[in-house]
This record gives C-alpha cells, structure tokens and sequence, in this order.
C-alpha cells in the first residue's frame, strides 16, 4: 500500500512539472456531431445555423466573437485592426473606414485584401446569387441599385438573353464599398446600432473571387476548392458522413488556435449521436433523443447541458395555399382575412405548456409572440416580447394567452371562430369539412414527437393533419420554394437586435417561408397601418404586404430615434402576427452534450458553437 501511494505521489508530482513548464496546451483532434450534411457552407448562401458555426470555423470576417475573462460572449476585430467609429456626414449617411491586419492571408498562402471584402458582399447582394440574407445588406448605400441590376419578367424572376444571360440594365449597381489596399471604406444609409453584429455575421465574410467563379455551384463542396481566410481549411467532406478540419497555419491568428483537427461528424438521428457520445467516438453532440432527456439530466449533470438561446419555435402556414372548405365562396382579400381567422383559431388549439413539459423537457418557455425572450426594448432593460400585442386590451402579453389555465377558454374561442367557416357537428364536437393538410417536418425526434401531438391536438376537432419527414436539405428548399401548406420552423437572433426576427418577412427575403407578398398574395390588399401616432404621416388601409409591412421594416432601417424604431418593430409584429401564418410554440433553449474531458468550447445564444480554443483534458498534452 506504501509503495503504490509512494508512486502515485511521484507521478502527481512529475505531472505537475511538466504541466507547470507548458507555454500552451494542444489537442490533436476533436469529434463532434451538429446535424446532419449541410445544405450549403458558402457564407453567401448558408441560412442553417449548423453551416454557420462550420463556416466561423473556415471564415474570419471584419468582426468575430469571443469569450471574456467572465466567460461572456464579445466582439473583436478579427481581420480588421481594431473597431473604429463610424463618421456621419451631413446628409446622415455613415462611413466606417478599417484598416485590415497586416499579412492576412487566405489558406492556400495567397494574400488578402480589402478587395476581398467588396467582391464577397456584392456577391451577396446580387440578385443572381439568390442570397437568403441578400437583405442583410440593405442597410449599406446602394442596395437599391444592385437590387434593381437586372432587368425583370412580369413574374418578377430575373429576364434572361437568348444565351441564357441575365439581362443587366444598371451594369454599375454596386454596394457602397470601396478598397484601397489594405483599407476598406463602407458607407451606411444611416447609423445602424448592430453594424459591428453583422460584420461578424458568416455572409459578411469575405470569399476568393478566383476560386468562387471558378466553379460558382461547387467550388464550397470539395477541400481543395472550398479556400477560407479562418482558423481551419477542410481537408476532407465525406459527404453524408463527415467533414474533416485542420488547423490553418496562414490564419493570423493561428497561435491561439488550440485544437489540430476537426472531426464533423454528419448525422440527424439523436439516437446515434448519443450512442456515438457515451462510448467516448464524439466529444460534443448538438442533439439528444427527446426520450432520453430526463435520464441524461440526472445521469450527466456535468455534460448534459441546457443554456440560454435567442430563438423560437414555431409552425409556418403558406399564405398562398387554401385552407377554406371547397364550398366556400369567399375570394381575394375577403378569402385571405378568413384565413387568417383561421390560422389564427388553429393555433389556439395547441398547449405550449404540454409542448415545453412533456416533449420539450428541456427549460422551453411557451412563446406568445415571434421575437424572442432575451432581446430587450427601446429602453434597454424591459423585454421586447413583454411589450408584444396588447395587454391593456386582452388581459396578458403577447398575442396569446399562453397560461394554463387559459387553454380551455382559448380552445372555446377558436371552436366558435372556426363555426364562422365550418360545418360543426355538435353531437361528435368536430368539424366535418375542414380539408386535410399535411406537416412537413425535418428529421428529428423531437420535430417528429411535437408533429405527432399538433396532429393529435387538430383531430380533436375533426381536423385531419399528416405528417411528412424529410431529410434537411430537401426539406429547406421544399419550405422556401413554398411547397407546403403548414411546417414546423425555427429561428434563432443574428444578432442581438429584435429587427433580426422580423426583416426576414418583406417580400424579397429568402428567408420568407411564409411567401408573403409573393404568388397570389402579392397583389392581395388586406391589410392596414397607421403610423400617425408615431408622428410618421402615413396610413394605409386594405393595402398589400409591401405597402404595409415592407415600408414599416423600411423604416425601422432608416429611423435612428431609438424610441420610434422600436415602436415601429412593434408595429410589424403586430401585422406579421395578424396574418396568423406564424404560430410561436416555445422559446428555444439550447440543448447539447459536452464531453467533461473537452474544455473551453462554447456556445452563443445565437446558436454557433466555437471549438478552436478547446482542448482535451490529458495529463499527456504537454508531454514532448
């Protein structure tokens, strides 16, 4: 016993020394697993928050994020010098002028310029590129002018020349942003307070024109292509498996860089990921079987993890698919502002209380309104959401009343809302003629498990709901594309902004799921503003989606009063929450497991996850 306590000792001991003489740990290589195969991992073109956090690692933009001292999370300038103050002049535009780091280079040894910077945002911008943050940059003088580059069919898609070349009319639209060597000047419409949040935006950064127009559809699916200025460069994508990461030595920042390698693994079965997890194969999994969720709380305390995350969980009805029974008569904006009843009755229907606390179990909180909790107001401490819909008039916050002892009474009113419609049976309490409709959902338990009672819920009533899965890629572009009639949906802040939760419902986006003002509900004039309370001479009633929601977003854009741009933020969720299309289930947490053994990676509320200053705890790391 002596001796075995004698050589413990000593081993502590020479441990010890050899800890105490390191410079710097290092891991060879980490595993983990987000999702499944990326739809994209081109800055210009990712709208998934898991090609987000691979594109931080293979992307340095103006701006990056960090933790603090305090474990908080900051912004830094990444590739530029430092974080200057922009300059107003005296027609209220504002130039910011940064100077790059010296030396900064992109991963195939080639050097970085401003240039760099100018070519990635015009091409995010470009209409040909079909950006779904192409609006993201509507904040930079002009956007309008690129946006109106091409010349357009009726339909609105871009006209094409008889060598199927798009038929340019302003061939010198540009972004107001100009290089000079090392020295990028941008100039902004007005002051806008999250411009350093969207310099550190993945679309934001910049791309290598070579290689892009080498080959524009593939050149961010293959290693020796997919060229970067960041901590990584991918070295392998196995696709439908995984994508592999290693450590850039021309990032200018590559000495702080801690973890070698990068192992992405590739899956959306949460059942794989936790086995994957448990046997020690993968040190960080973003997903867990919904199932499991109670036994790893209680089983890993310490790598079972739930954190605060600026998001919402929300089903989306396509505005431009009928949900009127086949007897009704009721057409254009009569026809639209039932359906919007409706929607609206349909959403009343479901208990976010039974969502959050026997499917979600993980901390969610039931959503009453779209923007999510953790974005505060104009006066900076109250929250946005806690200022939602109208309480003096309804009794509570939000646009619905999300306590339990309301959901009996909510299911009461959408009953009598949906009688105005339907054909009631009062002796079976259901709906005999509502048409059926199918839920489109992403692979996921818990995606499937929440599906599963929205379809429950609805057939209480005689409402026939399907469910269909499909796997992600297929699913995004069946969403945009406006192929469904009713899916599941999420989304999580950009940056700290409540704007970020509703800029993407003007017609343009490419994040408009919903297709408002598009197809048939373009021209529809349904609905009405008045700002004239805001001191804004502006009114419109019976008026479409770009006369009212698209010029009030307009105008948050271009409003520097804090106060009134707040308001107006209020105003658009008030017509984005009366077209009924969007029905918020719960405010996301963010749920994960981290491997006790992998220190120092983190996670934003935005939902990237940040691996490069990690490392694996091994007394052998800094043994030579």
């Amino acid at each position: 016993m002596k001796k075995i306590l004698s050589l413990a000792l000593a081993v502590v001991m020479l441990c010890s020394v050899v800890l105490t003489g390191c410079a710097k740990k290092t891991t060879e290589a980490i595993s983990v697993c987000l999702a499944s195969e990326p739809q994209t991992i081109d800055p210009a073109l990712n709208s998934a928050v898991d090609g987000a956090t691979m594109i931080i690692h293979a992307f340095s933009g103006l701006v990056g994020y960090r933790q603090n001292s305090k474990g908080a999370l900051e912004l830094f300038a990444d590739c530029a010098a430092e974080l200057v103050e922009g300059v107003a002049g005296a027609d209220g535009k504002v130039t910011y002028t940064y100077t790059l780091r010296d030396g900064l280079k992109w991963s195939d040894g080639s050097e970085l310029t401003a240039a760099d910077f100018v070519y990635a945002w015009n091409r995010a911008v470009d209409p040909m590129t079909a950006a779904d943050y192409g609006y993201m940059f509507d904040v930079i003088d002009g956007y309008e002018a690129v946006c109106d580059k091409y010349e357009l069919n009726e339909d609105g898609s871009i006209k094409l020349d008889a060598n199927e070349k798009p038929v340019v009319k302003n061939p010198d639209a540009k972004l107001n942003v100009t290089a000079d060597g090392n020295k990028l000047t941008v100039v902004l419409k007005n002051a806008v307070p999250y411009w350093n949040e969207l310099l550190a935006f993945p679309t934001y950064m910049p791309v290598k024109q070579s290689v892009v127009e080498a080959d524009p559809d593939g050149w961010a699916t293959k290693p020796e292509s997919y060229i970067g200025n960041g901590p990584y460069i991918m070295t392998e994508w196995v696709h439908d498996s995984k994508i592999v990461y290693k450590k850039n030595e021309n990032y200018h920042n590559a000495d702080a860089i801690t973890v070698n390698q990068i192992n992405f693994y590739l899956s959306d079965d949460a059942n794989n990921m936790l086995a994957n997890f448990k046997n020690g194969t993968w040190q960080m999994i973003d997903d867990v079987p919904t199932e499991e969720m109670a036994a790893l709380a209680k089983d890993y305390p310490n790598e079972y993890h739930v954190t605060g995350q600026i998001g919402t969980y929300y089903v989306i009805f396509n505005v431009n698919k009928d949900i009127l029974p086949a007897s009704s008569k009721l057409t254009g904006a009569e026809k639209e502002k039932a359906e919007a009843e409706v929607r609206k009755a349909v959403s009343l229907l479901f208990d976010r209380n039974y969502i959050v606390e026997e499917i979600g179990q993980a901390g969610q909180v039931p959503a009453s309104s779209f923007v999510a909790m953790g974005l505060t107001d104009a006066d900076g401490k109250t929250e946005f959401k806690d200022n939602a819909g109208d309480k003096s008039k309804n009794g509570y916050v939000g646009y619905l009343n999300t306590a339990k002892e309301a959901f009996e009474a909510n299911c009461a009113s959408a009953v009598e809302t949906l009688k105005k419609y339907y054909t009631y049976d009062e002796a079976t309490k259901k709906f005999t003629d509502f048409p059926s409709m199918t839920y489109l959902y992403n692979t996921s338990d818990g995606h499937r498990a929440i599906g599963e009672y929205l379809q429950q819920a609805l057939a209480a009533y005689g409402i026939t709901m399907t469910l269909e899965n499909q796997e992600w890629n297929t699913f995004l572009e069946t969403r945009k594309n406006g192929g469904y009639t009713i899916a599941r949906n999420g989304w999580l802040a950009d940056y700290n902004d409540p704007i970020s939760f509703l800029d993407m419902w003007i017609t343009a986006s490419g994040n408009n799921d919903a297709q408002f003002g598009k197809d048939d509900h373009k021209n529809l004039a349904c609905y009405s503003v008045d700002l004239t309370s805001l001191g804004i001479d502006y009114k419109k009633t019976d008026a479409t989606w770009a006369e009212t929601y698209d010029y009030v977003i307009g105008l948050v854009k271009s409003t520097t009063d804090t106060n009134t741009r707040y308001a107006l933020m209020h105003v658009a969720e008030d017509l984005l929450m009366e077209s009924g299309a969007i029905v918020p289930l719960y405010y996301y947490t963010d749920i994960y497991m981290c491997s006790e053994k992998l220190e120092g990676m983190f996670s934003s509320p935005l939902g990237y996850k940040f691996f490069m200053y990690s490392n694996l705890k091994l007394f052998y790391y800094c043994l030579r």
